[in-house]
């Protein structure tokens, strides 16, 4: 079975400024901001959700799809694609625009200041759920708002499940839109806060939104997740890992095992185990994907979290 993965593809440039902003932003003088910070370091990640959901999803071993727009700069982007095996049949370059891309600067409190200029992004709805021949499954994951909304109603038309994962671009919905975008999605998949967010906009409790799709992950950081299924709540322990590098990509990591699961039917509890320690690996890595395993290792490391195997 293959996933067909709606979302971004987006450059994560992270700068590190040797210094406190709290130095440097004084609150008297907020009216009248100009400063300038020094980053001696800088990095460049590939990222963007559906990026960072196909490259966990291939090193898991399953089948994915990515369906996103980028820009004329993409090149860099699409060899490391090339080179990791991850298919672009439906990416979707467009020549007037930059590919998605945050610029990120972390101070020494590990504060950060981002800026996000989503370019190719927000024509993501130029991309059509029925140009992927043979998908079984889908994910709508943060892109474009007309995107998002239209992916998620062509998946409902098509008859083909999908995870409904809005994740930062949950504030882009009002009410109404989230009831509709719920009411299509197979799976609804949040963390903690955007569980909160959802219910609120919704008037929704978690309980109503779970009666309404097949099931409901509630991602909980350290503390683990909860999925809402056949009438229980499964709750899923935490996998440990050998250091907290960079929490940044874990979400995505973690719906990465959610398909892989959902492409070989296995049951909540294991899946969410699956999913549960690909984030653990992710988080022992800065940036998104330049983390790597192989399935034997991983099923090691199964055994030794959850005493079962794969």
């Amino acid at each position: 079975m293959t996933a067909l993965i709606c979302g971004s593809l987006a450059y994560d440039t992270v700068m590190v400024f040797e210094g406190r902003f709290r130095e440097h932003i004084l609150p008297d003088r907020i009216q009248v901001l100009n400063v300038s910070f020094l980053a001696p370091s800088m990095r460049r990640n590939f990222g963007g959700c559906a990026g960072n959901i196909a490259y966990n999803l291939q090193l898991l071993g399953g089948s994915g799809l990515i369906m996103a727009t980028v820009g004329h700069d993409f090149a860099p982007y699409a060899r490391w694609l090339d080179g990791h095996g991850i298919a672009r049949t439906h990416v979707r370059e467009l020549p007037g625009e930059f590919t998605a891309q945050a610029f990120i600067t972390t101070d020494l409190d590990d504060n950060q200041i981002t800026a996000f200029h989503p370019g190719a992004m927000n024509h993501a709805h130029l991309n059509r759920v029925s140009a992927a021949q043979g998908v079984r499954l889908g994910i709508v994951a943060p892109d474009g708002r007309q995107g998002m909304l239209d992916h998620a109603g062509q998946f409902a038309a098509a008859g083909i499940p999908f995870i409904f994962d809005p994740g930062q671009g949950l504030p882009m919905f009002n009410g109404e839109e989230l009831r509709a975008l719920v009411g299509q999605a197979a799976w609804v998949a949040v963390n903690d806060y955007e569980a909160s967010l959802l219910t609120e906009r919704t008037g929704w409790s978690l309980a109503d939104i779970a009666a309404r799709v097949r099931a409901l992950i509630v991602t909980r950081g350290a503390q683990g997740s909860w999925i809402y299924a056949d009438g229980q709540r499964h709750e899923i322990p935490v996998a440990r890992a050998t250091r907290l590098a960079d929490p940044t990509g874990c979400g995505d990591a973690y719906r990465a095992g959610l398909l892989y699961g959902l492409e070989r039917g296995l049951d909540w509890p294991t899946t969410g185990r699956i999913a549960s320690l690909a984030g653990a690996i992710k988080i022992e890595s800065h940036g998104t994907q330049h983390h790597a395993y192989d399935q034997a290792a991983f099923a090691a490391r199964f055994r030794e979290n959850f005493g079962a195997s794969l």
